[in-house]
């Protein structure tokens, strides 16, 4: 049953790790938010209330031809993965690409300079306690119900030096769908590898984040990996959408065997239980030393902790991440953050053409055209079809220009993972770039992330 919060029913990591779904049924293309009621049902807007708007509904209402072609066409997807079905509409986007969503993570990367900076020699296990706060930090971004556009081949996403870090991203597979993405500042590097895998349950879908996280923090080269829980994305074709991630978040500390392990309750009846996270920071001995405790969408607190997981006597509990202020009655629920990395405040100077920021379809959709949007989106995933052909016809393959693929392949609760490592290559470029006299407005950039000249002209 769909929690009882109106506030934040809307929200989910639909959003941000569904960006592999990229279809569900041509069905779907007259749904509103992928959220489709039968005559009678409300039908509910993506900002998560609960107005049966009549524009909505003309939109979103189906008729029984549409109803009984739906349920013959998805029974037999049920229990597959759906990352390769036909391309969603663009009425259930938001206007942010899947390589800007990664970026979200770095709204608090406070969190991991005060790691780095870290020196009570007893209390070096807050290193662990602060990264994981970390990582929980960004699943109140992740709780929206919009999607984001899946990457053109070869897209990227710059971030430059906003609060001290400098963010990349890239586009390195198209099937399977994989990301790449490299941050860094002073104190600490970040570098990820996702590949996602789904699996469609008919009004929901389950979705499993095969990746790898890595942060090393400078000072004395810690490296710490994550393993984040999976998603259930809850009501996806009726009633109103919402998203758990029940499981386990675990944050080891590959240097000192340290590590966090910290469980996300499943939402219960009536919302019980809903964004609460409990657990423990273990030693290398698999004891319990400092206990940590909050929602995923307000604040986390820790207090240090005997053997058997009860706080110490004359500690008490303390607030290590308190979410931010965030915007009222934002139509993406963005918050301020989101707002800057989608805006070009955050570029940097002489944009990589093949960024993000320059799709059309995706400014379309920011500036309220979804006709335009659609159309744009539409021209984009053909030409990307048009490159695969020419690429098979030439007998070449597909190389990203920011990382590569190494030979690693690490195993996940989900399966096994290719790796792939930023090189120094945009370094290097972006070293050039900021140091040459190149003024150029970056909206005046075209959108350019093909290998080919484009034949149909």
């Amino acid at each position: 049953m769909a929690p009882n919060d109106p506030k934040n029913s809307g929200g989910g990591f639909f959003a941000s790790l569904a960006s592999s779904i990229s279809n569900l049924g041509s069905a779907m293309t007259k749904s509103v938010n992928g959220l489709v009621g039968y005559e009678g049902l409300e039908v509910i807007n993506p900002e998560g209330s609960t107005e049966d708007a009549a524009e909505e509904a003309n939109r979103g209402r189906w008729k029984q031809e549409d109803r009984d072609g739906y349920w013959k066409m998805m029974q037999k997807y049920i229990g597959s993965d759906v990352t390769s079905m036909v391309t969603l509409p663009v009425i259930i986007f938001e206007p942010m690409t899947m390589l800007q969503k990664m970026a979200e993570l770095m709204e608090y990367s406070h969190l991991l300079d005060m790691a780095d900076k870290t020196d009570d020699p007893y209390m070096r296990m807050v290193i662990d306690l602060l990264t994981a706060s970390w990582a929980i930090s960004v699943y109140y971004a992740f709780q929206r119900t919009w999607k984001p556009f899946n990457p053109i081949l070869g897209e990227t996403y710059e971030m430059a030096n906003y609060n001290g870090v400098n963010f990349i991203s890239e586009q390195v597979s198209h099937h399977p769908p994989m990301s790449a993405g490299h941050a860094e500042n002073e104190h600490f590097t970040y570098d990820c590898t996702s590949k996602l895998k789904t699996k469609f349950l008919g009004n929901s879908i389950d979705v499993y984040p095969v990746g790898r996280t890595r942060v090393t923090l400078k000072r004395d080269g810690v490296v710490l990996d994550l393993v984040p829980p999976l998603t259930k994305v809850h009501n996806l074709i009726f009633g109103r959408t919402w998203v758990d991630s029940p499981g386990e978040m675990i944050m080891t500390n590959l240097t000192t065997g340290d590590k966090v392990v910290l469980y996300f309750q499943p939402c219960g009846w009536f919302g019980s239980g809903r964004y609460e996270v409990d657990g423990y920071v273990y030693n290398a001995s698999e004891e319990p030393k400092i206990l940590m405790t909050g929602k995923w969408n307000e604040s986390m607190s820790y207090q240090q902790c005997d053997g058997e997981g009860e706080p110490l006597p004359g500690t008490e509990l303390k607030e290590v991440w308190k979410l931010a202020d965030v915007p009222k009655d934002d139509k993406y629920q963005y918050t301020h953050f989101a707002h800057k990395i989608n805006s070009f405040d955050t570029a940097p100077k002489k944009l990589l053409p093949s960024d993000s920021r320059l799709r059309p379809d995706r400014y379309a959709l920011e500036m309220g055209d979804m006709s335009k949007s659609g159309n744009e989106k539409s021209s984009l995933e053909e030409r990307q079809r048009a490159e695969k052909r020419t690429r098979e016809e030439k007998g070449q393959s597909f190389t990203p220009k920011w990382f590569d693929i190494t030979e690693e392949v690490t195993p996940t609760p989900w399966g096994d993972l290719e790796v792939y490592q930023f090189n120094a290559k945009y370094s290097e470029h972006r070293e050039a770039a900021d140091s040459s006299e190149d003024n150029t407005d970056p909206k005046s950039i075209q959108f350019n992330p093909w290998q080919f000249q484009d034949l149909s002209t």
